[in-house]
């Protein structure tokens, strides 16, 4: 199974695993252009999203849930975001969750309210090469790994695993 994690946000972190590995990870970068009209970060992922679907026939996605927004325009933008990623994955039937940011912190440093930079370290650690640049893309690891866990261990109690 492959796994889309995606860490929603104008710098959009995002990494594909396969087999509960890394494959790849980056940023999509969201930010419309000057002359662009608002809606048009969510067209930009929406065609980073279609992409992934050529080349993926099967995926299980994966984002982080945040119920707590700095600013108005967060919030705005994050339910934007959201709804474009499960509107996606119910057109292509793909299954998705949102995973709490407690739950992500938790899994890769041991504390629910790690900060940036300690969820950066954790990230480098496990996966030293290639580097990692951001905290979004950081994040997006880290909610791809939480996700592998868990699918794994659904198959395991499904008894579809040995």
């Amino acid at each position: 199974m492959t796994i889309l994690a995606i860490d929603p946000g104008t710098k959009c972190g995002w990494a594909l695993f396969r087999n509960g590995k890394r494959s790849a990870s980056g940023v999509w970068d969201l930010k419309p252009r000057t002359l662009d009209g608002a809606g048009m970060r969510f067209v930009k992922l929406r065609t980073y999203l279609d992409r992934l679907a050529i080349a993926h026939s099967r995926l299980h996605v994966a984002f982080e849930e945040v119920r707590r927004h700095l600013g108005t325009d967060a919030a705005h933008i994050y339910g934007g975001i959201v709804a474009v990623i499960t509107a996606w994955c119910e057109e292509h039937g793909y299954d998705y969750e949102g995973i709490p940011v407690g739950t992500i912190k938790k899994f890769a440093t041991g504390k629910g309210n790690a900060n940036k930079a300690m969820m950066v370290a954790a990230a480098r650690e496990r996966w030293p090469v290639p580097v990692i640049v951001t905290e979004d893309e950081a994040d997006a690891l880290w909610i791809g790994a939480c996700a592998s866990q868990s699918l794994d261990g659904l198959a395991g109690r499904a008894g579809l695993v040995e």
